[in-house]
């Protein structure tokens, strides 16, 4: 309760002297230059605008309850632990803005080694020319040859069978006789006739009663031949030799045997075109010194803080200081507008411009006694 009655109080204070709100500054020393820097200072200045949000609402608050609080205990706690509130010592007819001074940064430079030392390798490539080879297509080699038999005819005689003998049987042997048979024995025979009329072979004649002679006749003896087959020779037996037989006969016979031999077959050659290499591929090894680079690094010495400065305000921008600032803006090369004493968004913007270049505090909504002061301009 003693807190909201203070920050009442300083309110009071602070609406009296006519001081704008809380503004920026950028910091004299070195900014930091890479982006995670400016990052890193960029969320510092916004957790900073949010704490300085946060207590002007607990100013705002203050403001509505200081109509029923008394003055006398505002004073009593004014030295109680909230000056960082309200500038410090002010002067009347000043204006203060709270500024929020970046933290700052140290630029070190550092030689640091990029690349190790090493080695390039260099291959100069081989060098190869166009020629005929006679190379090697087949090896010599042998192989083993078959002589077939060479044969030819020869006649000779052969036993086809031998000599031997056999019993032969010799028949009986007949011969054809012709002898003369008696056929008929001689006799007498009465023939008629007379007997002249009959050979001297007439015995007797007579007559017969009827006139007729009849004369006995001598028939004599007839014989008749007759052939007949008598035995000339008995049947026998006798050995009869059987010569051996022979033949000649054609026959097919070896003259010289069946035989192998050893063939030498040679070496088949053949002429190629070959790439022959005339100069083999070679390494040069090139050293590579070591690579070093001097490598910037920014460190951090001091945080950012809030810090109240004297500021152009209502108080002091009158017509004729407003017109001196433009005019010392416009000589400095930052002002383009009309010099016309009216403070607008051309007047600040070159302000912040001119603030910039000589790196002193700056913002967008204030100017600050220093850069007054270095302009040259009595307020």
């Amino acid at each position: 309760m003693k807190m909201i009655k203070w920050s009442a109080l300083a309110m009071t204070a602070a609406l009296a002297t006519g001081c704008t709100g809380v503004t920026e500054k950028s910091s004299t020393a070195s900014a930091p230059r890479n982006s995670s820097e400016l990052q890193q200072a960029e969320r510092e200045i916004a957790n900073l605008k949010t704490q300085l949000n946060r207590k002007d609402k607990e100013l705002m608050k203050a403001r509505e309850m200081s109509a029923s609080s008394s003055a006398a205990p505002a004073k009593a706690m004014a030295g109680a632990g909230e000056s960082s509130l309200f500038p410090p010592n002010p002067k009347v007819g000043e204006c203060y803005a709270r500024i929020l001074t970046p933290a700052t940064y140290k630029t070190t430079s550092e030689r640091v080694l990029k690349k190790e030392k090493s080695q390039r390798i260099e291959v100069s490539p081989a060098r190869f020319e166009n020629a005929q080879e006679r190379v090697l297509v087949k090896e010599a080699s042998s192989r083993l040859e078959v002589v077939p038999a060479v044969y030819g005819t020869v006649e000779e005689r052969v036993l086809v069978r031998p000599a031997s003998s056999r019993l032969e049987e010799v028949p009986a042997t007949y011969k054809t006789v012709t002898e003369r048979v008696l056929e008929k024995p001689a006799h007498t025979l009465w023939k008629r006739g007379p007997a002249s009329g009959h050979s001297g072979n007439v015995l007797a004649e007579q007559s017969s009663e009827t006139g007729e002679i009849m004369c006995l006749v001598e028939v004599p003896a007839t014989y008749k031949t007759v052939s007949r087959t008598v035995l000339d020779r008995p049947a026998s037996t006798r050995e009869v030799k059987i010569p051996a037989e022979y033949k000649t006969v054609t026959r097919r016979v070896v003259k010289t045997p069946a035989s192998t031999r050893t063939v030498t077959i040679p070496a088949e050659y053949a002429m190629v075109d070959v790439t022959k290499m005339v100069r083999p591929a070679q390494e040069t090894r090139i050293d590579i010194p070591a690579e070093y680079a001097n490598v910037t690094k920014t460190e951090k010495v001091t945080d950012s803080y809030l810090e109240w400065e004297s500021v152009l305000c209502e108080v002091n921008m009158t017509k004729s200081n407003v017109t001196a600032l433009q005019r010392a803006l416009a000589t400095a090369g930052h002002y383009k507008g009309p010099i016309d004493g009216i403070m607008g968004s051309q007047t600040l913007t070159a302000a912040k411009a001119y603030a910039n270049a000589k790196r002193l505090p700056a913002g967008s909504n204030y100017i600050a006694m220093d850069v007054v002061k270095a302009l040259k301009i009595n307020i």
